[in-house]
């Protein structure tokens, strides 16, 4: 009776365990000798990239089921570490941090998941994902074997596991695959660092093929042995897939991020990416049976105070993540959507159809905002921290906000107030009085202080507007670097020092203050409070356009920043924030409004930028002249957009300067994507503290032709001379490599985006010193 009752028991567990199973659909997924393998099936790799702590969490399945109806069978998902463990030990997964949640949708709307845990990400993203935290240990080298990076990191990624882990496809869920830290070719080439980060993703229970991703020239450097590799570009396939087969001959294609369109940073236009270019390419890929992920399908927008920068040059990017995606900031189908659903309704797999189009979301324009309360900044400070010297922001327990400084300064005539770095915008002030702004983007670190009859309290409000999410520049503590000088007409020097540090956080948390009803003050930086009505729960845009720079909370969520330099003009207000009936509104400005006015719009403005346009590089005292220098390389590139390879004697030099003879197609114009130089090593030399010393013509106006471009790590930014008031051939650029190194080779990446500028032939000079006349 006993052996019976216990057979039984055995078979009722298996056929539960069979039910369960069955229930869970467990599939399997590999990586193939020429293809994905899906249940032992060859599969492509649809993929749109759609980050979901971008999105209002309420609006997560919209967006799917948008993703999937546009031909998409599968998402990209980062994890962003800061949202996580935004406090050390302190584990979030609920709220827009809710990955979870985010998989499990997905997967009840026919879409797999590719998962991107990091502990790097990028992404426009603040510190690039880091947690602000990791910058208090003063000596972290991040992306390397440093141990307490090392350490935190494995801890982080073990929670993942704990997590994550559960929903592999292998266990019933949706994750196909998990990347290995992301694109660590563009800043390191420790293959054991990278092997380290794989063996901790296996260690907290990864267990679906684990793969990486990088450019096509980065790809040898961080490509370790057994690790899958794919390849990320923004356009030409058939050449990046190349570049790919360089370094692996076997497995399946696949592209890890296509862009349709491109991030915007303040003050410069948006972008934009061509819709029958990139219906093209993606076609070539499909033909080809290549995988690929569109990067992005849905920006939405980084809420709160999450938008990251690039550097160099130092560029914060705008709270809009819009990127010209398929599927807009507010979820609704583009163009682009169209045509790629028209595309890929022909490349279905057996048994597959497409859903249809949802419904397009309503945007809903308000009343205007009544404002009713203010809370001046200066009347609401906390304790501060004395110091002698100025304190970073996470000295202070900081993660974002600003710092307010304060000092006394010594009676004097007429001086200069002299920083060595701030980051990232200051307004200074003299007995409260505003004296004038510094910029990080535009460096500058010094201005003008007044004569002065008795000792005075000087004021240095920091503002920090994003952390460096890309390169060596990331560790970038926020507030006064260095030490602070006073400088006389006779160049002598005070150092300022006793310092009052303000921790002023604000963001998803942000100090108390205490309103006062508004009755119309003197503009400063303060807290605006007020009313507005929602008699239904759409979307709307609120219109920052006329205010100056600070950040936005609605019903206690923190919206993002705005600032009126643009392009970003306006703030997406989601549905799911709102409440039917009365709603408030808080609006931070670090000048503060003489007339505080809200309006709401049904459309967002997204490409108006109001500051001037970037100096050229060009003063009327500078001299091009052949005659003067000393060529050191000379030949012709070929017309393509691979990258193009300038090998010469080893050569000490500080400066270079590249002229443009000709171009490919006779044009009078010149373009340049990237240019890179290696030692006589054969390794890339750092770009974070280049400058562009002359530049003979920029296009400023028509699109961003910034000289700077060419070393500001983005394949799809250039350089580009004028062509709306074109200058004949030839046209030059000079660039100062910030100290003496001794050159091997130069890169240099065409233009991606068409074959408008391509150099022809070419002459290439290095020098120690400075060249003449520039």
């Amino acid at each position: 009776m006993k052996k019976q009752f216990k057979k039984l028991i055995v078979l009722s567990a298996m056929l539960c365990l069979t039910i369960s199973l069955k229930a869970q659909k467990i599939q399997t997924f590999a990586i193939g000798p020429d293809h994905f393998e899906l249940n032992g099936k060859p599969y492509v790799i649809r993929c749109g990239e759609m980050h979901f702590a971008r999105i209002p969490k309420a609006e997560w399945r919209p967006r799917l089921k948008m993703a999937k109806a546009m031909g998409l069978n599968a998402v990209c998902a980062y994890l962003f570490w800061n949202i996580i463990e935004n406090q050390p030990d302190k584990f979030t997964w609920t709220g827009q941090a809710d990955a979870k949640a985010f998989c499990k949708i997905a997967q009840e709307e026919g879409l797999y998941v590719i998962l991107r845990p990091g502990p790097y990400a990028c992404a426009e993203w603040d510190f690039g994902g880091f947690p602000w935290w990791l910058l208090k240990d003063k000596s972290i080298k991040l992306r390397t074997q440093h141990p307490y990076y090392l350490a935190r990191s494995k801890k982080y990624l073990m929670e993942v596991g704990k997590e994550l882990a559960p929903l592999q496809i292998s266990k019933g869920g949706n994750i196909l695959m998990v990347q290995v830290e992301n694109e660590y070719g563009s800043y390191g080439s420790d293959k054991d660092y990278m092997n380290i980060i794989k063996n901790n993703l296996i260690a907290a229970g990864f267990t679906v093929p684990l793969f990486h991703c990088d450019g096509p020239s980065q790809l040898k450097a961080d490509h370790p042995e057994g690790l899958f590799a794919v390849v990320n570009f923004g356009s030409g396939p058939e050449a990046n897939f190349k570049a790919l087969r360089a370094v692996q001959p076997t497995g399946p294609l696949m592209c890890g991020e296509y862009y349709p369109g491109w991030f915007d940073s303040w003050g410069r236009p948006h972008h934009k990416g061509d819709t029958k270019r990139i219906v093209s390419e993606l076609k070539y890929m499909l033909d080809q049976k290549a995988s690929f992920s569109i990067y992005m399908v849905h920006g939405g927008t980084t809420f709160g105070t999450y938008s990251g920068a690039n550097d160099p040059p130092y560029l914060p990017q705008t709270s809009s993540y819009d990127y010209d995606a398929p599927i807009n900031e507010a979820g609704n189908p583009t163009e682009k959507f169209y045509e790629l659903r028209e595309l890929f309704s022909k490349y279905l797999q057996e048994g597959e159809e497409l859903p249809a189009i949802p419904a397009t979301r309503k945007i809903q324009a308000l009343a205007p905002v009544k404002f009713n309360s203010f809370a001046a900044l200066n009347q609401n400070l906390p304790k501060p921290v004395l110091s002698d010297t100025t304190l970073f922001m996470e000295d202070l327990n900081q993660d974002f906000g600003s710092v307010m400084y304060r000092a006394t300064i010594p009676a004097g005539s007429k001086s200069f107030l002299q920083f060595k770095d701030i980051h990232d915008y200051a307004l200074v002030y003299v007995d409260g009085k505003l004296i004038g702004s510094l910029d990080r983007r535009k460096a500058k670190f010094g201005i003008a202080i007044p004569a002065r009859t008795k000792p005075a309290q000087l004021t240095v409000l920091v503002e920090a507007t994003g952390r460096v999410n890309y390169a060596e520049a990331m560790h970038d503590r926020k507030g006064i670097h260095g030490l602070v000088y006073l400088i006389d007409d006779n160049n002598n020097k005070t150092e300022i020092r006793h310092w009052k540090n303000y921790s002023l956080r604000m963001g998803d948390v942000t100090i108390p203050v205490k309103y006062q009803p508004y009755t119309g003050q003197q503009p400063q930086a303060g807290f605006y409070k007020g009313k507005f009505t929602a008699n239904e729960l759409l979307d709307t845009y609120l219109d920052l356009s006329k205010w100056n720079k600070g950040l936005v909370w609605v019903n206690g969520q923190c919206l993002s920043r705005f600032w009126n330099i643009g392009p970003t003009q306006t703030m997406l207000v989601p549905a799911s924030w709102l409440k039917k009936g009365e709603n408030e509104v808080i609006v931070f400005d670090l000048y503060g409004s003489a007339k505080p006015e809200l309006t709401f719009l049904d459309h967002p403005i997204l490409d108006v930028v109001n500051e001037p346009k970037p100096e050229r590089h060009q003063k009327a005292s500078q001299v091009w002249n052949a005659a003067d220098f000393k060529v050191s390389a000379q030949g012709t590139f070929n017309n393509t957009d691979k990258w193009q390879v300038v090998k010469f004697n080893p050569e000490n030099a500080r400066y270079f300067a590249l002229e443009a003879l000709s171009e490919q197609k006779g044009q009078q114009f010149a373009s340049v994507a990237e240019i890179v130089f290696l030692d006589a090593k054969g390794k890339e030399i750092p770009r974070n503290n280049w400058k562009v010393v002359y530049a003979d013509s920029e296009e400023l106006n028509g699109d961003d032709g910034n000289a700077s471009n060419v070393f500001d790590l983005q394949f799809t930014s250039f350089w580009h001379t004028e062509w709306q008031k074109p200058s004949k051939m030839p046209h030059q650029i000079v660039i100062d490599l910030g100290k003496e190194y001794t050159l091997s080779e130069m890169r240099l990446l065409p233009r991606q985006d068409g074959e408008n500028g391509r150099i022809k032939d070419y002459k290439l000079y290095l020098s120690k010193l400075p060249f003449k006349n520039l």
